[in-house]
């Protein structure tokens, strides 16, 4: 009979459609990935898996028992939720999908002060693409994501977890430095360092921009980077300019790596989400979580600024 271990292994290369990602996402080997593939393959002789080269591609036989597995898996997770939670204690796993980066500044500091409540749940944080984030809680196999723009699905259900601030930072020895201020037909003139177009700080900040006649094509793009992080420290190295999450920049901007410079009349935000699919069963560790988040939302910016802002807690705070 498979076992569950072996299902979880399945579903995860299945949605990868590469061992080496799933084995990533499941902290195993890619060896162990492929022999477990391997194992339910030769005991059923069946090919799930389509192998070209270094790809794969799920065959009809892999396509057809998709499903199922999931709702095997997921139908485990409620059997360990109502065990672990017969006796009254909120208890057992609760995994997030994430896609933004203040949410990754954002969602330890919560879980944190969640598991101060509730100390026999694990937490997990899973850093994915949006459109994955999407796709795993539209298949049910992530019962919550965290998302920087809404989703519009008939199927889901985004509620507001807190408002990210975005800023323009420069070197600390930038002319613009020692005023804070500057024009918005000053940007263009600029060494700009940018994230890439999917990005949801990238979309926020070009919307905004838009308004005064302002397009990425305007822009002395120097250098494109997909993490805000590396983004801020190239700022810090004299490299440009550019815009991240206030959250990003808290630590640079506490240690006087970078300044902050007002841009006239710009004011540019977005809304970060917390997503969940509706027709999902949440276990009650989900459930409490939700429930959670939103009696906390009001404070979670201005907490988390505050422990940004004090060195001695900013190692602790971000996700790799």
């Amino acid at each position: 009979m498979v076992n569950l271990p072996e299902l979880k292994v399945f579903v995860a290369a299945a949605e990868e459609l590469n061992f080496s990602r799933a084995a990533q996402r499941l902290h195993l080997s890619q060896s162990a990935v492929s022999q477990n593939i391997q194992a339910i393959e030769k005991n059923y002789s069946v090919e799930l898996f389509v192998r070209h080269g270094r790809s794969v591609q799920l065959s009809e036989a892999g396509q057809a028992i998709l499903p199922m597995a999931r709702e095997a898996l997921n139908a485990a997770r409620l059997v360990e939720d109502t065990l672990t939670t017969i006796h009254g204690e909120v208890a057992g796993e609760l995994t997030i999908g994430c896609s933004t980066t203040s949410g990754k500044y954002l969602l330890p500091n919560l879980l944190a002060a969640f598991r101060a409540e509730y100390s026999a749940v694990r937490t997990r944080i899973s850093v994915i693409q949006r459109a994955t984030v999407i796709e795993r809680l539209l298949n049910q196999t992530l019962a919550l994501g965290v998302v920087s723009r809404k989703v519009e699905h008939r199927d889901l259900e985004c509620t507001p977890l807190f408002e990210d601030k975005i800023i323009l930072i420069v070197p600390a020895p930038h002319p613009w430095a020692k005023y804070g201020r500057a024009l918005p037909a000053d940007l263009v003139e600029q060494p700009f360092i940018r994230r890439e177009d999917s990005s949801g700080t990238c979309e926020a900040v070009f919307e905004a921009l838009k308004h005064f006649g302002i397009s990425g094509d305007d822009m002395n793009v120097v250098m494109e980077l997909g993490n805000a992080e590396a983004i801020e420290m190239a700022v810090e190295e004299g490299i440009g300019i550019a815009f991240v999450s206030e959250l990003v920049a808290a630590r640079g901007l506490a240690l006087g790596k970078v300044r902050q410079v007002e841009i006239e009349g710009l004011n540019v935000s977005q809304t970060v989400y917390l997503c969940r699919q509706m027709a999902s069963i949440f276990t009650r560790a989900e459930a409490r979580f939700w429930e959670f988040t939103q009696s906390n939302r009001q404070n979670l910016s201005g907490n988390l600024l505050t422990n940004l802002g004090d060195l001695s807690h900013a190692p602790n705070i971000a996700l790799k």
